[in-house]
This record gives C-alpha cells, sequence and structure tokens, in this order.
C-alpha cells in the first residue's frame, strides 16, 4: 500500500457533521475498544504522551509530542504539539494532520474527509477526520495512518512519498 493506493474502505462514507464540532454521525462501533487500542498503541512511540485535547470535545484524548524533540511542519499539527486526537461522548472517529498527498489519498479511497475547516479555508489540507474502524482490519490500516500523521509531526513524512511505508 502506498499514500496514493489505499484500499478502498468498505460500503458508504459515514455522515458527518457539517459544521463544529465535526463529528462521525453514524456506522459507530458498539465500543471504543479500536479506538483505545490505537491510542494506545500510539502511546508507546518514543516521544508521544496522551493528553486532553486542547482543540476536540471535553473527553477527547490526544496525541501529542513531547517538548523534547524537533517537530515537522506547522501543517503537522492541530494546535500545539498535538498531531491527532481520538473523539469522545460516542464518536470513535480521530481527526489527525496527514501529508496533504496522504490526507488526498485518504479521501479518496474513503477511509476520511477534510476537516469542516479546511471547507471554510480555516485549517489546513493536512487535517483530516479519519472515520472510525469498525473492525480489527480497519483498525489496523486506521493505525498506520496515525503512524504517517506521528512521522510528518516529526518532520520525516513531509515529503511527496510520506506514508510510503503503510504497506
Amino acid at each position: 500500500m502506498t499514500p496514493m493506493h489505499l484500499p478502498l474502505r468498505p460500503g458508504d462514507r459515514p455522515r458527518a457533521t457539517a459544521s463544529l464540532p465535526h463529528s462521525q454521525i453514524d456506522q459507530q462501533p458498539a465500543g471504543t475498544g479500536d479506538l483505545d487500542f490505537v491510542l494506545a498503541e500510539a502511546a508507546t512511540w518514543p516521544h508521544v504522551t496522551v493528553q486532553p485535547s486542547r482543540i476536540a470535545v471535553e473527553g477527547s484524548r490526544a496525541l501529542v509530542l513531547t517538548d523534547d524533540t524537533d517537530t515537522g511542519p506547522a501543517e503537522a499539527f492541530m494546535i500545539g504539539r498535538e498531531f491527532c486526537h481520538g473523539h469522545a461522548g460516542g464518536d470513535s472517529s480521530l481527526h489527525a494532520a496527514l501529508p496533504p498527498l496522504l490526507a488526498r489519498a485518504a479521501h479518496d479511497a474513503g477511509w476520511g474527509e477534510p476537516h469542516y475547516l479546511v471547507h471554510a479555508g480555516q485549517a489546513p489540507p493536512s487535517i483530516t477526520m479519519l472515520y472510525a474502524p469498525r473492525d480489527e482490519t480497519e483498525r489496523d490500516l486506521i493505525l498506520r495512518l496515525v503512524r504517517a500523521s506521528y512521522e510528518f509531526a516529526l518532520g520525516v513524512a513531509d515529503r511527496a512519498d510520506a506514508g510510503a511505508g503503510l504497506a
């Protein structure tokens, strides 16, 4: 799998709000186990902490780079050093900053969509809603996209070939 050739997500896209907060409306899993797994796995990566999100709904958990590491471009973050967050309140989708070509590929393959604020010109095209995983296979693909977001945040994945390691 390359960033331009993600497998197609089965089925229709979930519905999402066209306002703030940008949330996934349907196709939610029965529980938060897959979201919890993705965030817990990412918390084991070097220079990552899990903190309350500074911009998502209350209870949302953010993946944040620690202050002791260099960072990538500004568009690799939503606020401060927050590069991804998992939603709360019954919405198991995530927002992540992806390299722009990978963000477009994720949208084209049905795994996500640009953040509502991207359409309004108030956020860079890197900010992407990743739809809630519905099973283990989808969870693993979402985890790989979150890993690409992490690498983008570190500055190692801001090139046109970013995400090539997703295979």
